[in-house]
Order: C-alpha cells, then sequence, then structure tokens
C-alpha cells in the first residue's frame, strides 16, 4: 500500500496518503456539494421567483449546472495535457467562484439559470483533474481501489449537504446556502497548494487540431472505454433525475419534508458504505468479475423498484420505497467507480482528454436524460422508478458489448497493470512515445 504519491514532477515532496486521499475526494466534492446545498431550499427558490409550489422547473438548476459541467470538460482535458493539471484546477475554481457568487446575487430565476451554468463551466475543471491525477499516479487495481476510498470520502458530501442546506436556508435563505459553496471553494483551493505537479514533462502534449483529433480518436475508438461510457451515461442519467425530483418525490409523494434531508443523507451514506466495500471486493474478485455481478444485482433490483411503483399506483409505502432505492443505490455504488477505472485503464497515454470526454459524454447525455425523466413526472415515483429500470437493462446490454475481462485483468494490481501495458493499442503506444510513470 502506498503512502506518498507515485508522481510529483514539481520538485515538492509528494503529500501523504490519507491527505491526498482527502484532496481528491474535497476536489470531487465540491460538484456535488453544488447540487446537494440546494435541494432543501428548492421550495424557497420557487416561492421568491412566483412559480408553483409543485413546479419542476427548478429542476432546471441542476440540469444547468450538469451542461455547464459536460460542455467544459473536454477543454480541462485538452489544455491539462499540454500544462498540467495544477493550473487548470486554479482555473475551473476561479470560474466556480464567479458562477457561485452570482448566483447568491440572481435577481431573477432567468439570471440565476445562468450563473448555475457557469459555476458548472468551473466545478468540472476539479473533477476532470483529480480522475486525471489519479490516472497519473495509479494503475489497475490499485487505481480501483484508491477511487473507491476517494469516492467513499467523496459521497459525505451528498449525505451531509442536504442538512446544512436546509439549516443555512432556514438560518439565512437560499442564498446562504449557496454562499457556503464560495467558502468551501476558497478552503479547497488554498488546500490545493500542496498538491505536486504530477503530469510527467515527457508526457505533455502540444496543443494542435492533429494532436486533439487523435487523442479524441484513441478513445472514442477504444471499444470497452466507449461502451463503458456510455453505461455511465444512463446510470447517471436516472441517478440525476432522483436528485433533481427527490425533494418534490418526498415533500408531495410522501409527505416527509421534514425529514428529506435525513432521508437523502441516509440513502448517500449507503452509496458511501458499498463504495468502502468495493476497494476491498475488488482486491477479492477482480475488477471484471466484481463488475459482471453487480451489474446483475442492479438489473434486479432496478426491476423490482419499478414492480413496486407500477403495482401500487406510484405511491408504495415510504419504507419500502426507501428500502428499494437504498438497495438500489447500493449496487450503483459498486459500479461507478469500476466502471470509470475500466473506461480509464486503456486511457494511461492521453489520460487528461480521455477524463474529459469520459466525463463530457457520460455528463451531457446524463443532464438530458436527467432532464426528460423529470419531464415525465406525473405526482407519483412510476416514471422515476421505470427510468432506473431502463437505465439498469441499457448498463448490462453495454457491459456484455464491451468485453471488460480483456482489460479489466485479475484482481491484483501486477495482473491488471500487465494486461494495461499488453492489451494497449498501437495507436497509443505510438501516442505515448515514452515510458508510464513508474514502468
Amino acid at each position: 500500500m502506498q503512502t506518498q504519491l507515485a508522481v510529483a514532477t514539481d520538485g515538492r515532496r509528494s503529500v501523504g496518503r490519507i491527505e491526498f486521499i482527502a484532496l481528491m475526494a474535497l476536489l470531487m466534492s465540491i460538484a456535488a456539494l453544488s447540487i446537494d446545498l440546494m435541494l432543501p431550499a428548492m421550495a424557497d427558490i420557487r416561492d421568491e421567483f412566483g412559480m408553483e409550489p409543485d413546479s419542476t422547473a427548478v429542476a432546471g438548476l441542476v440540469t444547468a449546472f450538469i451542461l455547464g459541467m459536460a460542455l467544459s470538460q473536454i477543454v480541462y482535458g485538452i489544455l491539462a495535457d499540454r500544462y498540467g493539471r495544477k493550473p487548470l484546477i486554479y482555473a475551473g475554481l476561479a470560474i466556480f467562484l464567479i458562477g457561485a457568487i452570482a448566483s447568491v446575487f440572481a435577481p431573477s430565476f432567468g439570471f440565476l439559470l445562468v450563473a448555475r451554468f457557469v459555476w458548472g463551466l468551473g466545478a468540472a475543471g476539479p473533477r476532470v483533474l483529480t480522475l486525471s491525477i489519479v490516472r497519473d499516479t495509479h494503475e489497475g487495481s490499485e487505481m480501483a481501489k484508491l477511487m473507491s476510498f476517494i469516492l467513499a470520502v467523496f459521497i459525505l458530501v451528498p449525505a451531509i449537504a442536504p442538512s446544512i442546506g436546509a439549516v443555512l436556508t432556514d438560518w439565512i435563505s437560499w442564498r446562504g446556502a449557496f454562499g457556503f459553496a464560495v467558502v468551501v471553494a476558497l478552503i479547497v483551493g488554498v488546500w490545493s497548494l500542496r498538491l505536486p505537479e504530477t503530469l510527467r514533462p515527457e508526457n505533455r502534449r502540444e496543443i494542435g487540431f492533429r494532436s486533439v483529433v487523435e487523442s479524441m480518436k484513441i478513445v472514442v475508438t477504444n471499444r470497452v472505454t466507449a461502451m463503458v461510457t456510455l453505461g455511465l451515461s444512463v446510470l447517471f442519467g436516472a441517478f440525476l433525475s432522483y436528485i433533481a425530483s427527490s425533494e418534490l418525490i418526498f415533500t408531495d409523494v410522501f409527505d416527509s419534508a421534514d425529514a428529506f434531508p435525513l432521508i437523502f443523507g441516509g440513502i448517500a451514506l449507503v452509496m458511501g458504505v458499498g463504495m468502502l466495500t468495493n476497494s476491498w471486493l475488488v482486491g477479492r474478485f477482480g475488477l471484471s468479475t466484481l463488475i459482471n455481478v453487480m451489474v446483475v444485482g442492479y438489473v434486479v433490483s432496478a426491476t423490482l423498484l419499478a414492480v413496486l411503483a407500477v403495482s401500487t399506483d406510484g405511491r408504495p409505502g415510504l419504507w419500502a420505497f426507501i428500502v428499494g432505492l437504498g438497495l438500489l443505490v447500493l449496487f450503483q455504488s459498486l459500479l461507478i467507480p469500476n466502471l470509470n477505472t475500466v473506461a480509464m485503464i486503456p486511457m494511461g497515454a492521453v489520460a487528461g482528454i480521455a477524463s474529459a470526454i469520459i466525463g463530457t459524454v457520460s455528463t451531457g447525455l446524463a443532464a438530458l436524460i436527467g432532464a426528460f425523466i423529470d419531464q415525465l413526472y406525473d405526482g407519483s415515483v412510476t416514471p422515476l422508478s421505470i427510468s432506473f429500470a431502463v437505465a439498469a437493462w441499457l448498463t448490462f446490454l453495454v457491459v456484455r458489448i464491451a468485453r471488460i475481462r480483456d482489460v479489466a485483468g485479475r484482481s491484483t494490481p501486477e495482473g491488471a497493470e500487465r494486461l494495461d501495458a499488453t492489451l494497449r493499442t498501437p495507436a497509443v503506444v505510438r501516442a505515448e512515445g515514452s515510458p508510464r510513470p513508474g514502468n
């Protein structure tokens, strides 16, 4: 088990493993924080801008943010492979602050939508660069284990953010909840000064049309990466709809507005437990076996939830729905980090742009899928439950088509790294031009 970062190219000592995990988790989590803080404030936002109490228009604040993230990730990826990871982290945080501060002072709902879009443009930077930094420094099963730890810490944010948002909304206003995100971004920016640059000089790529096209071709023509990215898109799309509509569902369908922060946080904690367990499971069973088993579990749980919803006319008992949803997100928490890892395994030579393309496609498609599902809301949980089932079956199909066993390798880090080196396409080998860090 490594205690320090494997690579530090700027002449400074590497940060310790625990600090590295915490910082990576916080960099990833500021996007989730930006969404989850506002969930308890949706009713207040509707009220301030004269919307109907059951209006789904406020869900557009989530969609605008996600679309901003989707459209800017490719830019961060290209620039990060040329100029390094740290400068783009700071650029993203600066744009994040502009959007967040503008949201705090938004005079109209239309202005708020635009500000949230800008906010999302900035939030994409830390997310893309986190994945790139992890790929710079770790490979194979070790990368999967590290991502599990990072995501387990990360999941604490959606577990507690709604409660923080509810308190700030009650004490100050929904604008105060948004202001909290500004403070967190400033803290993250200062802490990131300790992070070393992880992109090796020989792996920096020139910015040019031919170089960008070559990098993108490597990503989109790799069967595993392309198919797994589609799977991530539908997984995230259904889950994004749940996030955007959860406040309305638990308020309108189950009449549990006061308990919403606790329910949302509890379900998030289930995901955290799954991600913590994932590290051990990867080491015990290997990536491909674990993914194949978990995707079957996801299909079964999602199908059962859809049957429950349909059989109760979209209004099951609260606890029955919570248990079904909890089981669903447990399997999802055991799929997302491993699918991300499998998608990135063949992409070592173009980690920055690969992370960006995977993020752009999966986030952009997810935003569109989530927005479509939001419009199906009919005062029941039936549309959401059926959407989860459809997403589960589509994910099952693309995982089968991807044949992830070709790159997932055995459960040991050595096996994964050996397969990673052996199965890279010739185009990747030519693009790399030099040994990988640590090879």
